[in-house]
């Protein structure tokens, strides 16, 4: 008791607002948040403890920021949601009546209490004024935090040339920012230019694509690197240094004859614009319009043999040349889009029987057999199609064989059921004779009008087959080749799970989305990829499109599937986010981070060991006392504020700003007494 004395005289100019929010019952419910309130207004310090049903409602924040004004309270202390939800919220209130935002501690009350402990209201309200009375005792030892303020490039970098690359490129430059873009192929376009039309428009993709790519390309304030990698970054946000690598094209611009040097090459190799259905020269473009109009060599199956110099030997250049670019930027823009999953050999009969492909190589298809013939693949009349959903989606582990990495693609691709739907509204269109198979697990037509899709191809006569993940369909050759080449043969459980057989002249796999392999680029930007492989976000309602990494953004289909819409929209949000971050030309960081006490430091560099941050912490000569000595010195901008070297120091010199080693001994004394008091009352 002497000590809680003392301490109120060390604090006596200390006067602490306590907030408890009922949460719109999320907390009240379960908790007595009035018997909270009545127990913390008689604690030292304590000047005025206050209820609402949602405290971080206008009217709650209006509250909190009278109470500064008129009680002259300079600590404030919420008990309410989780922090990561309305901690901006609470800061913004705090700063608007004038007091120091980091002035403010704010306890989870209910993720931590109310909703782990709905069966026990007594012992949940017990465990609410006990984290409260941890909170108040770290509240009084909070000091005024300043952020931390870096000057920011207006320059951002976008890694990817497609739809969503190159939206989120033209929204940035049109804030008055400048923007690398870096695409690792010779071409701009990505996905969307193998496409023939856009759901739910039914636009030409294409059409749609070269606006935005000739937007881009004309834009004052946008440098384009096709043909190029991002090989290494150091720095942080606001300013980033960027090495990027730029393979020649080996081709120049003004090349005459284009057609004549392509037909002179002699190497042929799969066409990946067209997924394989056709093949390609090794100097090619990827389709007629592409940008940029250069041809390129394709280095990795070029023979250099000469023949095409042949041609024209002013316009050619065979050796392969690299350029390293350097550039300062204040944001990365991560919009590497996706691949569609490549079904294993076997799976369906892919790679088995020539007459199974993908739902992109159908796509390419119907655009290379022209719609005023009758559909044909590898010589052979197309009557009959089987289409089979969900191959590389939905996986389920024991039933599915894993990926390399042992994971299976258990997430739903979401834009694969209404692309398959949209494709079979088209056949019927353009080929009325085609009777299609539906074989699905379920159909999801998520989006906004989608299931218009599906109530069109049931008028359309698309005959539908459900089945079940464990009894999936299974692809045969038929044994009366001639007719039909293949049999699907499957459960149908809309009709009481009958055993059925189809026999088809082609199957369709609806295949999903798998991210574009980048572990060398992530590794350079330090950022993580989910359970899903695609990157991970920092929130997925309140930071979106930000990684942990405090100035990478995601864009589009980098971070999971989506369709063309939603990838737009993404580009969007992440150009709008480096917007607010460089627009006024210096950035914000929260202060938590280390900070050392050169007094205790003694050089012995244990902290510099154990940081996992590159350039976060470092020994450096310092003078104290006239003396020159090595101490840990913090670059705030690349610390986290991890902890790391906190517990490896052996001074105890270094402490987090905001969180102090004080701090955390108080908070868990704090604990101890709430719990010793609770056990003698009962």
């Amino acid at each position: 008791m002497p000590e809680k004395k003392d301490l109120q005289k060390d604090n006596e100019d200390i006067r602490i607002g306590v907030y408890t929010c009922y949460c719109g019952g999320n907390i009240s419910d379960i908790v007595d948040c009035e018997k909270v309130r009545e127990l913390t207004e008689t604690l030292p310090n304590v000047v005025v403890s206050r209820t609402d049903m949602s405290m971080c409602s206008d009217a709650g924040q209006a509250m909190i920021e009278e109470d500064i004004r008129k009680h002259g309270v300079n600590r404030v202390v919420i008990g309410a949601c989780a922090p990561s939800l309305h901690e901006q919220t609470f800061r913004g209130a705090v700063a608007r009546a004038g007091l120091n935002p980091f002035l403010y501690y704010h306890v989870g009350i209910r993720e931590q209490d109310s909703w782990v402990h709905h069966g026990n209201h007594e012992a949940a309200t017990e465990k609410a004024i006990v984290l409260m009375n941890s909170g108040l005792a770290k509240a009084r030892l909070l000091k005024p935090l300043k952020p931390i303020k870096l000057t920011a490039q207006k320059h951002a970098l976008v890694i990817g040339g497609g739809v969503a690359g190159l939206r989120s490129a033209w929204d940035i430059a049109n804030q008055d920012i400048k923007v690398t873009l870096v695409e690792k192929s010779p071409f701009l376009g990505g996905r969307m230019a193998q496409l023939e039309t856009v759901f739910p428009t039914n636009k030409p993709a294409r059409d749609s694509l070269h606006e935005l790519i000739e937007k881009v390309i004309d834009h004052p304030s946008i440098t384009i690197h096709t043909q190029a990698e991002v090989k290494s970054m150091s720095g942080y946000i606001g300013d980033f240094n960027i090495k990027i690598e730029q393979i020649s094209r080996g081709v120049s611009s003004e090349l005459a004859d284009q057609e004549a040097v392509i037909d002179s090459c002699p190497v042929e190799v799969s066409d990946e614009f067209n997924y394989g259905l056709k093949t390609r020269k090794a100097i090619y473009q990827a389709y007629p319009g592409n940008f940029p109009s250069t041809l390129a060599i394709d280095w990795e199956n070029c023979t250099l043999c000469g023949k095409c110099e042949k041609v024209n030997s002013s316009g050619i250049d065979l050796k392969k040349k690299s350029e390293i670019i350097d550039v300062n930027v204040g944001a990365v823009v991560v919009a590497t889009g996706f691949k569609p999953y490549e079904p294993r050999q076997g799976e369906y009969g892919y790679g088995d029987f020539k007459e199974v492909i993908t739902l992109p190589q159908m796509i390419r298809l119907l655009a290379l057999n022209g719609k005023d013939k009758a559909l044909m693949f590898k010589g052979r009349t197309v009557r009959n199609i089987g289409l089979i959903h969900c191959v590389g989606s939905r996986h389920v582990p024991g039933i599915h064989e894993p990926q390399e990495d042992g994971k299976v693609n258990d997430y739903c691709s979401r834009v694969c059921c209404t692309a398959t739907l949209h494709m079979t509204n088209d056949i019927r269109q353009h080929y009325p004779d085609v009777n299609m198979y539906d074989v699905y697990e379920d159909i999801r037509t998520y989006g906004r009008n989608h299931e218009e899709y599906y109530k069109q191809a049931s008028e359309n006569l698309v005959r539908f087959v459900r089945f079940q993940a464990a009894e999936g369909p299974q692809v045969f050759a038929s044994e009366n080749g001639n007719d039909q080449p293949l049999v699907i043969k499957t459960k149908d459980y809309l009709t009481a799970g009958l055993d059925i057989e189809i026999p088809v002249d082609l199957v369709v796999l609806s295949v999903g989305f798998m991210p574009n392999p980048i572990e060398e680029l992530t590794k350079i930007l330090k950022i993580n990829p989910g359970n899903d492989r695609f990157l991970q976000e920092v929130h997925p309602k309140l930071r979106p499109v930000e990684t942990a990494v405090s100035g990478i953004i995601l864009a589009g289909t980098a971070q999971g599937p989506m369709n063309i819409q939603e990838s737009v929209t993404a580009a969007s949000a992440a150009a709008s986010k480096v917007s607010v971050l460089l627009g006024q030309g210096q950035v914000e960081l929260e202060p938590f981070v280390a900070d050392v006490d050169h007094d205790k430091c003694n050089g012995s560099g244990e902290c510099v060991q154990v940081c996992p941050y590159e350039d976060a912490i470092s020994l450096e000569e310092v003078t104290i006392n006239g003396k020159v000595c090595k101490r840990a010195v913090v670059i705030p901008a690349n610390c986290v504020g991890c902890g790391s070297c906190v517990s490896a120091c052996p001074n105890r010199a270094i402490d987090i700003q905001g969180w102090t080693l004080g701090q955390y001994e108080s908070m868990v004394d704090a604990i101890a007494e709430g719990m010793l008091a609770l056990e003698v009352s009962a």
